[in-house]
């Protein structure tokens, strides 16, 4: 494994789901702290300042840290568990899927079940299993069996998928690349930037809670107050079997993407023309993509104050939102160097140029 190999690896495969960050903030203090000056704000977002030789403008550069899972809402008398879902999942991708318990004592793992299809009535069989009718599973058979695991009402729960290099070389298979990926690009960044002058502070933001609200964007953007926002993400793939590419038209191996419009903000019109044109110019591959029913921090960052001008930059993601994503190597090295390219043209003629209606 590369350098960035092992780091995907580690970021994906730590647990720190929806308001239990904690083992990914570790991480990500330990891959920042040689980077720049940390922070933190008061719901647990990791900030990152690397001064330039500007203070100004500042350019905040925000990927969540969080994944989503599940939490234990009960504990039933013959030992299963009752979850509640943190974030968005989709019954579909749930049964059979290994998870682990976070308790006080240590990690419980599990699995999560249903009506076996044996014991289904020919109705049930032709329906979809909802998650109100799973169950996690830990091997016990009793509610007190259970408890002596160390499971509590409250614990939270993550789903269990090792980072795999694929077959190709150039695939890398993965839980938690939503959204994993953008804290790995602002730690790529920083570490490509190194001693570069840049006419800028960079300020990377690892935020909490996106998956339910983007409530760690709304705190972490008052404590950097930018100039400039650039949310980095995934981006659905729609190149898998049953998609349209006229509906979901980024790819695997198309490149990064920018995201044109999705249902909480439409990005600064002329930071995007910005970076079609530094893309261009460098001959970075750029797909563009739109997400009608989804939203990223940028929702939350673009309204802060007067208004940030944003965007959002992603790389292309088969299966998000499952316990195994699927990204392209060179897709998120392109991001890395149109990301740099960007940042080294945001100086302070350039951004305020971005607000001048």
């Amino acid at each position: 494994m590369d350098k960035t190999e092992k780091m995907l690896k580690e970021l994906t495969e730590i647990s720190g789901i929806s308001g239990y960050e904690t083992e990914i903030r570790q991480l990500l203090r330990k891959y920042f702290t040689p980077l720049g000056q940390l922070s933190c704000d008061k719901i647990g977002s990791i900030i990152c300042q690397k001064k330039g030789e500007s203070e100004k403008p500042k350019i905040m550069l925000a990927g969540h840290m969080d994944e989503i899972g599940f939490m234990v809402k009960s504990i039933s008398k013959e030992g299963f568990l009752k979850f509640t879902p943190i974030g968005g999942w989709w019954d579909q991708v749930l049964l059979s899927q290994r998870v682990v318990v976070k308790t006080n004592q240590g990690d419980v793992t599990g699995v999560l079940g249903a009506k076996p299809p044996h014991v289904l009535t020919p109705e049930e069989r032709t329906k979809i299993v909802e998650k109100k009718d799973m169950y996690i599973d830990i091997g016990c058979t009793s509610q007190e069996e259970a408890v002596k695991t160390g499971v509590l009402v409250g614990d939270p729960v993550f789903p269990v998928g090792d980072f795999t290099v694929m077959a190709n070389r150039k695939s890398y298979l993965a839980k938690a690349f939503d959204n994993r990926i953008g804290c790995a690009m602002s730690i790529s960044l920083l570490q490509k930037l190194g001693k570069k002058k840049h006419p800028n502070s960079i300020f990377a933001v690892g935020t909490v809670q996106e998956e339910v609200g983007a409530r760690g964007a709304a705190t972490s953007v008052d404590m950097v107050k930018p100039d400039v926002a650039i949310i980095l993400e995934v981006d659905i793939a729609g190149d898998v079997p049953g998609i349209q590419p006229e509906n979901v038209p980024a790819k695997l191996g198309g490149g990064p993407s920018l995201l044109l419009y999705d249902a909480r903000m439409i990005p600064n019109l002329k930071l995007r023309d910005l970076v079609v044109k530094i893309a261009k110019k460098n001959k970075i591959p750029l797909q563009f993509s739109t997400m009608e029913r989804g939203a990223t921090d940028g929702g939350s960052i673009h309204l802060y104050k007067s208004g940030v001008p944003t965007l959002v930059i992603g790389v292309p993601t088969r299966h998000i939102h499952s316990s195994g994503s699927i990204i392209f190597r060179k897709d998120y090295d392109q991001a890395i160097k149109l990301l740099e390219k960007v940042i080294l043209k945001l100086d302070k003629t350039m951004v305020n140029s971005l607000t001048d209606y």
